[in-house]
């Protein structure tokens, strides 16, 4: 599990494609302190498995469904990618709980500024247009994110200065592919509905999921 917190840009240093997988070579530094192989760190919102650790660089491969489903495909050798080791039971949860799994690639349509903050618009499939609400959390690229606003399945969101500099998000433009995860308490709430739960027990398992 994550937080959404991205803790640092790391830079691709190599991708190398093997029949319908690959594998991935990242530098970075912060995330690097205290993982082993075999530990988990979220690339741009992916889980990954590091398999290869040294020289400020670990490597992580890539399943041909990693790379069907999610945006890691577009990456080339020197792209920055968001980064963020995963939660230990004394982590502050500063986002929200993020898996890592994504549920949709999204699409840019506008990045404007507000101030000294940004607005940024992204078109989801209607897939998941069930799961996103308006105050809801959604993760973009591995960001923990509040939703603004929807329209015709286009979400927006409000990003600060901080949050803009320190990520990915400075380097997109319109029509630049994100990955999006969902929020997992709204998949489960989603899943209770479908199900045909009464209300009894829909209050019962939401505050089951909300602890």
């Amino acid at each position: 599990m994550f937080t959404g917190i991205v803790e640092e840009l790391g830079r691709i240093k190599n991708i190398s494609i093997r029949g319908k997988d690959a594998v991935i070579s990242i530098e970075a530094k912060k995330v690097l302190d205290g993982t082993l192989p075999g530990d988990s760190i979220a690339v741009n919102g992916v889980c990954l498995t590091a398999t290869k650790i040294e020289n400020e660089t670990f490597g992580a491969d890539l399943s041909y469904e990693t790379l069907l489903k999610s945006s890691l495909k577009n990456l080339k050798t020197n792209d920055f990618v968001n980064l963020e080791r995963a939660l230990t039971l004394s982590s502050r949860l500063g986002g929200h709980l993020v898996s890592g799994h994504v549920d949709c690639v999204g699409s840019i349509v506008n990045i404007a500024k507000k101030g000294s903050s940004y607005e940024i618009g992204v078109m989801y499939d209607s897939s998941v247009d069930k799961f996103i609400a308006v105050k809801g959390s959604v993760t973009l690229d591995g960001i923990s994110l509040t939703v603004a606003d929807i329209k015709n399945n286009i979400l927006s969101v409000a990003v600060i200065p901080h949050t803009f500099e320190n990520t990915n998000l400075k380097f997109k433009r319109a029509g630049a592919p994100v990955n999006i995860e969902v929020d997992i308490i709204a998949r489960y709430i989603a899943r209770l509905v479908e199900k045909g739960t009464n209300e009894n027990s829909l209050k019962s398992g939401i505050y089951n999921l909300l602890g």
